[in-house]
Parts: C-alpha cells; structure tokens; sequence
C-alpha cells in the first residue's frame, strides 16, 4: 500500500496519520481497540476515487501523543485535534469519518466545528445528541447483577490489569466476539457485561479469527498495542462524564450537514441504539442514506470492505463541493 505516515503538530503534542491520494480531504477516526491501520482498505479505494484520504491515529493509541492525564482524553480535545490536523494538511475544510469511538468524535466534531467539517460518515455507533442521563449513571443501570463494559473500563489500571499480560490474545478474542461469523451463539453470556467478580475475557472467545482477519493482521494490532500499552485507548471511556458536563452547551443538538450511517444488522450498537437510527429525521436533518448491513457485525469496514467502499465513495461523490 502506498501511503505517507507524518507526525503533525496538536493541542496534545502531535498526531500520526497516514496518507494516500490527492484532491478532497477525508480524514478517517478509528476506534478502541484499533488505530490507523483499520482504515487500510478504505484508504486505496479512497485515493484511487479522488480523495486525499488521511487515517490518524487518535489521542492515546500509535504514534500519536499520550498524555498522562485521564482528563487530556476528553472529547473536545479530540475534536481540537482533529482541527490541527486539517489545518496542518493545508486544507480548509473536510469530510470526517469515524468508527466505533470514531464515530462519536467525527460526530461531535461536526456538531462543534460546522465551519471545519462540512460533512460526516458515521459507522457502526449511530449518533445520539448530547444530554439525557449522566453516562455513568446510565451504564451502571444497564447491568443489573452484571457490569456493563464501559462501567468496567471507568477505574484506571483494572482493564489494563487484564489485558496487557495477552494482549494478542485479548484483542484476538474482542475481535471475534464482536464479528459475524464468530461471535457467541444467541443465548451464551454477553461478552459486553462482566459477571461478578471476572473479567471480560471471561467470555470472549478462544482460539477463534474471523474471517476479516489474518494471523499477520492481528500481529499487527497487538504488535502496536503491546509498544504503546492500553490506557489511552481505554481514558477516552474514562471522560464520558466530563464530556458530558463540557457539551452542556450542545444538548439535544441535531448535526445539520450531509451525513451517512452505516451499521451491522449483526452489532449490538446498531439493536441497543435502534431508537436514535429512528430518530435520524430530527438528529441528523441532512441525511443522505442510512445502511444497516445484514449479517455483519461491529467491525464494519474490515468485515465488508468492498461494500462499505462503495457506499462511502458513492455518498461522497454526491457531496456538494
């Protein structure tokens, strides 16, 4: 793959992005546990389409800035990063993408910066303006006598107590329990909750690659993450309640420029939040299409790659210049 890896300069130090192609930006969020490297097959169908298309690694994973403090993961300081990086591309504008925590950061930067991202495409976590509950408040009734993920990743040093003595094996084990073709049976223990007194790899799977997936593909995320360690991926859950106090100002905001969604019919993001992809009417004026993809899990770019090129370039192509 053809691509230029560049460390720019942001409000946390800097940031590392890959780069391919020439013309529109589009700058790409990747999500937990992944960095740059998810967006490998959407950066060549991007360029070879038109665009100068630029993965980054976020805030805390790669080789992107990691600062000690929980509270420099807060969402608005993501969004200022994200701004640095166009900036530094010499760009005006762009289009941002995100994935899985991707997605609520390309969100919130559209919704802060409409004068920076004129549009934004949102996989896999459908969009909910900010407000409501507060999110601890909120994650600590969903488990009833079990702990909902995010709950367990709140105190600092336990998931990494978990994780980072395997961290192969961890990530191997995430991947496919949230992938479609080897994700546990309707019925078994969600792996998305931890039963009392365990951890999470207590139930994901063992042993198992979905199909997206090679052994050498996996050597290289846990290759990074075992360089980089877990806490920075793991802050940004951490600052949930901060955000929700800094985005007081935006509550129940709609995001009015063009946007897309697509999610797995598969991915328990896409059943829990049915009612905001309901809701896009008010939430997401500018619409232009909506995609649930039957029998495909979280993972949505790697999983259906050429399905999900496709649409996106297809809804860029149709974005007014």
């Amino acid at each position: 793959m053809d691509v230029t890896h560049r460390l720019v300069s942001t409000p946390a130090g800097r940031t590392h992005l890959v780069e391919q192609g020439a013309g529109p930006l589009v700058l790409l969020v990747h999500g937990f546990p992944e960095f740059w490297y998810s967006w490998r097959h959407q950066l060549p169908a991007l360029a070879a389409a038109g665009y100068r298309a630029v993965a980054i690694d976020v805030r805390g994973y790669g080789r992107s800035s990691k600062p000690s403090q929980v509270s420099a993961y807060r969402m608005l300081e993501l969004v200022e990063d994200n701004v640095a990086v166009v900036e530094a591309l010499g760009e005006e504008s762009a289009v941002i993408v995100g994935h899985d925590w991707g997605s609520p950061i390309a969100a919130t930067s559209a919704l802060t910066r409409p004068d920076i991202f004129r549009a934004v495409g949102l996989l896999s976590v459908p969009y909910t303006p900010p407000g409501g509950p507060r999110p601890s408040e909120a994650f600590a009734r969903m488990g009833g006598d079990e702990e909902f993920y995010v709950s367990y990743f709140q105190r600092p040093g336990r998931a990494e107590a978990e994780i980072e003595p395997d961290v192969r094996g961890w990530l191997a084990g995430l991947y496919a329990a949230l992938s479609a073709d080897t994700m546990p049976a309707p019925g078994a223990p969600n792996p998305l909750f931890v039963g009392r007194g365990g951890t999470m790899r207590d139930r994901l799977p063992s042993g198992l690659l979905p199909a997206w997936l090679s052994r050498d593909e996996l050597d290289v995320y846990a290759e990074e993450f075992e360089r980089t360690g877990m806490s920075g991926g793991l802050n940004r859950y951490r600052n949930m309640d901060r955000d929700w106090e800094d985005l007081t100002g935006f509550h129940g905001r709609p995001i009015t420029q063009p946007s897309l969604f697509l999610g797995g019919a598969l991915d328990a993001s896409a059943t829990w939040l049915a009612q905001a992809i309901q809701a896009y009417p008010a939430t997401l004026p500018g619409l232009v299409a909506s995609h649930v993809l039957d029998g495909c899990g979280h993972w949505i770019q790697q999983e259906r790659r050429d399905e999900v090129n496709r649409i996106l370039t297809t809804w860029l192509a149709g974005l007014p210049t």
